[in-house]
């Protein structure tokens, strides 16, 4: 696997139940295999402004929006391989640039500014950092994801997601799995990522199940859940004092 990764593609997101789960999943053993990471658990530290400029305008639906993160596969120690990432979505599209590096690396490229190697990726994070003031940690994500791909089309692949927390504290990588849950128990995220057309054969099954696309960022519903979070704190304090 290259040290450097460019992805373009749709990303497509469903809310399921576990029946639909359990349907859908039934739908696609004939087409499709889990991929190299099968079942894991991803954790996501996303970076953002003091006054959360990136999540505001992730909710507010413009035609383009990025966010940058650090994202891993488990809980990670120093030498763990981690991934830097600057996701942009431009009219529907993804674009994801990531560069893979150990974990110390990426500490030391992203909280003191000792690059790790100069190329094009690691320039658009350059100025991705630079061009929001104040950048910093603000929210931890993890997740579990079980992850297929097309047997005849390795670019058409489909995740689901499951237990998503967050929390915007201890906002390290190798600070274990914990969080507040943004999903009720029986929900399920389907997300379906290609760079074409969505195969007949899932369409029908997204049709007999039901299904219709959402909008739905992880990142953003986090930030939703901590600014309600806060008010109701301040109403909390409010109460008291009267």
């Amino acid at each position: 696997m290259s040290d450097q990764m460019i992805f373009k593609r749709y990303e497509i997101k469903y809310m399921l139940n576990r029946e639909q789960l359990e349907r859908i999943k039934e739908g696609m053993v004939e087409h499709m295999i889990t991929d190299e990471h099968g079942r894991s658990t991803i954790c996501s530290l996303y970076f953002d402004t003091p006054d959360f400029l990136l999540a505001r305008r992730s909710l507010e639906h413009p035609v383009y929006k990025e966010k940058l993160r650090l994202r891993s596969y488990g809980v990670t120690d120093d030498n763990s391989q981690v991934f830097v990432e600057l996701k942009k979505k431009y009219q529907s599209v993804v674009y994801k640039r990531r560069v893979r590096m150990s974990s110390r690396k990426a500490n030391d490229y992203l909280y003191k500014g000792k690059h790790p190697m100069n190329t094009q990726i690691t320039r658009e994070i350059d100025y991705a950092m630079k061009n929001y003031s104040g950048i910093r940690p603000a929210v931890l994500l993890s997740y579990e994801r079980e992850a297929y791909y097309d047997k005849s089309n390795h670019e058409f692949r489909v995740t689901f997601d499951s237990n998503i927390l967050w929390r915007d504290h201890n906002l390290t990588l190798g600070s274990g799995i914990y969080g507040e849950p943004l999903l009720e128990e029986d929900q399920f995220l389907m997300e379906v990522k290609t760079a074409d057309a969505i195969p007949l054969w899932f369409v029908k099954l997204l049709n007999e199940n039901h299904l219709y696309k959402t909008s739905f960022s992880k990142y953003g519903s986090a930030y939703e859940t901590l600014c309600r979070n806060h008010r109701q704190e301040e109403a909390r304090k409010v109460h008291l004092v009267g």
